[in-house]
């Protein structure tokens, strides 16, 4: 009996011998080996030197030597929280922006930034500012795409160093103050009733026109200037239900008329 307790004692010392070193053999080998995303790069720092990205997929390290960073290449996407700016005209106005960037050196963004994402972010609040200051309120709300992309190249130059690859910057939103909508609605009021008149002006010059060239050619056949009159002395009694009473000397005058036209188209001449 005491030989079988000692013999189970051993086995158990022998077996508890052998696993410390095992776990710790795993230990190792998990804290060596490193896998990344087809997405994402690995930084590695040997005893502090860098020595390379890696990476995708699976890779070594030298635990306790190495140390691992891993960097994101997708494209983020930020909002420049609200910018309060002065325009080149004084108004003051709050702008909202989006700004697209990828990392496309995962050394670069490591070992020249210490951190590129809040440094991306405060570089683009400040060029938007700077941008924006510089131009007149009128310029900012039609020239959106244009200053976006202004905005977009100069935060790309500066933060090409760091590795990092701006995409684009978009002006989401232009909030102005209460007193200002209110002068740019009575602008356009102003524009469209300035337009409301220039086009009315313009009928009636054309509208002038058309009856001095009317009246001309009245005055150069009475006979039709009259026959005009009694059209529409015919076109109201029909319109009112009225009837026209003309006197014996209108009539004779009004059957005169008629001869006269119908001697004009028959001779095609004017009968004066």
């Amino acid at each position: 009996m005491l030989l079988e307790v000692l013999l189970q004692v051993s086995l158990l010392n022998l077996a508890v011998l052998y696993l410390i070193p095992t776990l710790i053999l795993l230990a190792i080998l998990s804290s060596a080996i490193k896998v990344v995303r087809e997405y994402e790069r690995g930084v590695i720092f040997r005893l502090g030197r860098f020595i390379g990205a890696k990476g995708p997929g699976i890779f070594l390290v030298i635990p306790f030597a190495d140390r691992f960073v891993k960097i994101d290449l997708r494209t983020v996407a930020f909002d420049v929280s609200s910018q309060k700016v002065i325009t080149k005209d004084n108004v003051s106005v709050n702008v909202d922006a989006v700004v697209y960037y990828r990392v496309y050196d995962p050394g670069k963004a490591v070992n020249q930034v210490e951190n590129y994402l809040m440094a991306t972010n405060l570089l683009a609040q400040t060029t938007l500012r700077d941008v924006l200051g510089q131009v007149e309120l009128d310029d900012l709300l039609t020239k959106r795409e244009e200053l976006s992309k202004k905005i977009g190249s100069i935060v790309d130059e500066l933060t090409d160093p760091w590795g990092v690859k701006v995409s684009a910057v978009a002006l989401k939103d232009v909030s102005l103050p209460e007193s200002m909508l209110r002068a740019i609605a009575k602008q356009a009021e102003a524009e469209r009733e300035k337009r409301a008149r220039v086009v009315m002006a313009e009928g009636e010059y054309l509208a002038a026109e058309k009856i001095t060239d009317a009246a001309k050619r009245y005055l150069q056949s009475p006979v039709a200037i009259r026959l005009r009159e009694l059209q529409t002395l015919t076109e109201i009694a029909r319109e009112k239900n009225m009837v026209v009473v003309t006197t014996t000397a209108g009539a004779e005058e009004l059957g005169r008329i008629v001869a006269m036209a119908k001697a004009e188209r028959t001779t095609g001449k004017e009968i004066k």
